[in-house]
């Protein structure tokens, strides 16, 4: 009756290997490490840079546990984090001499000390929130004032084509700051273009004044469509944050406005920190232009004369001034996706765009008109602008497809390709703030996390004990085995671990021994009802599974509903509480009534069984009494 078939228990056992495996991670812990990867593609690191590392090192009379070099990074792993901290100072002074221009970007980071053997298994410990671990945190500003001059640039390019549209002449349509200003040479017109503009342009306010014989028009954005515009743009920065974290592989970001202009990102138990601030601190955004082709403009490339009016001057990689028109073409929001690769002529590294019907349209008609001219990719980062590529257009270019090469490594081609893909920020960001901070802020909440679920543990098995005798013991390894169950799913699944997230996992032990209340109550009730004891183990386990489903569902439903609509904090107590249901709901069950079967069911002739004390009635009359169970016979 109480037997588990050998397959049964072939689940058990590799369940329990398989959690004791991947949860033992987590009990070696992490050595506080300085990580150092390059900030400039004219930088590498070798062994000459780890001789270097070493060498500032031991001038600073601190040693390091390990210097190793991994990759595309360097890392001094060190006993203790005051070691770290004072390591990264010398490590900075001694790579970064101008910290105007930094060469290698130095950050802090955590390195797991698991053993090799468990890291080729790919079983590493969880991520711990930065409450509890550390990590980074950026304070981002958001240029307005910029995404307000972005915005009149692309009215004044829009300004042209409703102009020549409607066949309305002008003397020029140019950006001053953020507004635009159109030039008529007499007043019918100037009507004319005026009363254009409010009927296709209903966020532009104009004035037209007489000046020096001419008209000028000037539009500017009404005050609630600025605000629109400024709204959209910090939307759709921390829209394109996004895109750039998950492209990292960040577990549980905390992206979010602050204020007007500012937006602050949390990156808890990054693994790779110098990478993250890598990306994040640059702000590229992508625009096409055409290049100048006047004779004003050459004499400015060649440095004897000023830039032409409507153009600016940018320099190529190899250091060569290009200038280009002021009209932008296209950016980087008609980008749908973008690949890195390699020209299938030259074999340089390459960037592959694909750009969106509208994109696709409008470059068609570009490339058609301006066969023979050039046409500049440009990419911003940081407000510094740089022609990536400025080819010459051979003939009309269809599809949607573009590529960007030239003078490009395979790092910087799939870097560039990942901040494209990302998505245009649609206006610059500068980092006012940068904290990085040390796992020995989060180790008094580790301790508390730890020893909350450590004594609710020991409180809650002590009951069991005392209370349910060896039904007790059994539902008090139950849990055990559903803790070891969950830290290890956890730790497969690289879950990020806050403080809330320990909350919900001393809260999730309370619930899951809610299920062997259930079948020891159960089992107990049979037992009343004159039951032997196999046959009240059986019918108390059975009886008890739906009542359990009940339970455990409504609550994961609960939990699924903070999971789809929380955020932050909130969202790392989901988890780990749906996670805890689940596997409370296999520990509580499957596991403890086949360490009962393995005690009780192979006994044929079982006459007691220890599970406390049962009240049961006495012959039939009101009033009970007090029997225990090893009285109770078959």
């Amino acid at each position: 009756m109480n037997r588990y078939a050998l397959w049964k228990y072939v689940i058990l056992v590799i369940a329990i290997l398989v959690g004791g495996l991947y949860a033992l991670p987590n009990v070696f812990g992490e050595a506080p490490a300085v990580q150092v990867s390059v900030a400039k593609a004219s930088m590498t690191l070798d062994l000459g840079t780890v001789t270097r590392v070493e060498e500032a090192l031991k001038g600073a009379g601190l040693s390091a546990d390990a210097v190793s070099l991994d990759g595309n990074s360097i890392k001094a792993r060190f006993a203790n984090t005051d070691a770290q901290l004072k390591a990264k100072d010398a490590i900075q002074k001694a790579l970064n001499p101008d910290a105007a221009e930094p060469g290698f970007v130095v950050a802090l980071n955590l390195l797991s000390r698991s053993p090799a053997w468990l890291t080729a298994l790919h079983a590493s410990p969880m991520y711990l929130g930065l409450d509890l671990r550390g990590g980074v945190h950026f304070m981002l500003q958001v240029d307005m004032q910029a995404a307000l001059s972005k915005k009149a640039e692309s009215l004044a390019g829009d300004l042209r084509s409703v102009f020549r549209e409607k066949n309305v002449r002008h003397g020029g349509i140019s950006r001053n700051g953020q507004t635009v200003e159109v030039r008529f040479r007499d007043a019918d017109t100037a009507e004319s273009g005026k009363r254009l503009i409010q009927d296709q342009f209903p966020d532009l306010a104009t004035v037209l004044t007489p000046e020096a014989g001419d008209f000028k028009l000037v539009a500017t954005l009404l005050p609630a469509s600025a605000r629109k515009v400024q709204e959209q743009a910090l939307k759709q920065n921390i829209t394109t944050l996004h895109n750039r974290i998950n492209e990292l592989g960040v577990a549980e970001p905390v992206i979010q406005q602050q204020g007007l202009d500012r937006i602050v990102v949390q990156l808890p138990g990054v693994q790779d920190t110098a990478k993250a601030k890598d990306i994040l601190g640059r702000t590229a955004t992508l625009e096409i232009r055409m290049v100048d082709e006047g004779a004003d403009a050459r004499a400015a490339e060649a440095g004897t004369g000023p830039v032409p009016f409507g153009s600016e001057r940018f320099l190529e990689r190899n250091g060569q001034p290009v200038v280009v028109k002021k009209q932008v073409i296209l950016t980087g929001e008609n980008l749908t996706d973008a690949q890195p690769g390699f020209d299938s002529q030259t074999q340089e590294a390459a960037v592959h765009l694909t750009l969106d019907a509208k994109g696709a349209r409008i470059f068609r008609d570009v490339t058609r008109e301006s066969v023979g001219k050039r046409m500049a990719i440009l990419l911003f980062e940081k407000g510094k602008g740089e022609v990536v590529t400025a080819p010459v257009i051979r003939s009309e270019i269809g599809g949607g497809r573009v590529q960007i090469s030239g003078r490009m490594t395979t790092m910087e081609a799939a870097d560039t390709a990942l901040l494209l893909r990302a998505g245009s920020l649609a206006a610059p960001m500068e980092i006012i703030e940068e904290r990085t901070i040390g796992p020995s802020l989060g180790a008094e909440n580790i301790a508390k996390g730890f020893n909350s679920v450590t004594w609710g543990f020991v409180a809650v098995a002590a009951f069991m004990c005392v209370y349910y005798t060896l039904f007790g013991m059994i539902s008090s390894v139950s849990l055990a085995f559903n803790l070891l169950l969950l830290v290890a799913v956890l730790s497969m699944l690289q879950a990020t671990l806050t403080l809330p997230g320990m909350a919900a996992m001393a809260l999730v032990l309370g619930m899951a021994i809610d299920a062997n209340v259930l079948i020891n109550e159960r089992v107990r009730e049979e037992l009343r009802n004159g039951a032997s004891p196999q046959a009240a183990i059986h019918a108390g386990y059975d009886r008890a599974w739906a009542t359990i489903i009940d339970s455990n569902v409504t609550t994961l439903i609960a939990g699924l509903a903070l999971l789809a609509f929380g955020s932050g904090p909130v969202r790392g107590f989901a988890v780990v509480h749906c996670l805890g249901i689940l596997t409370s709901m296999f520990s509580g069950v499957f596991f403890s009534r086949g360490v009962v079967n393995l005690w009780y069911g192979r006994q044929k002739k079982l006459k007691s069984v220890s599970i406390g004390t049962v009240w049961r009635p006495d012959g039939g009359a009101p009033g009970s009494a007090v029997v225990d169970t090893n009285a109770v016979e078959k």
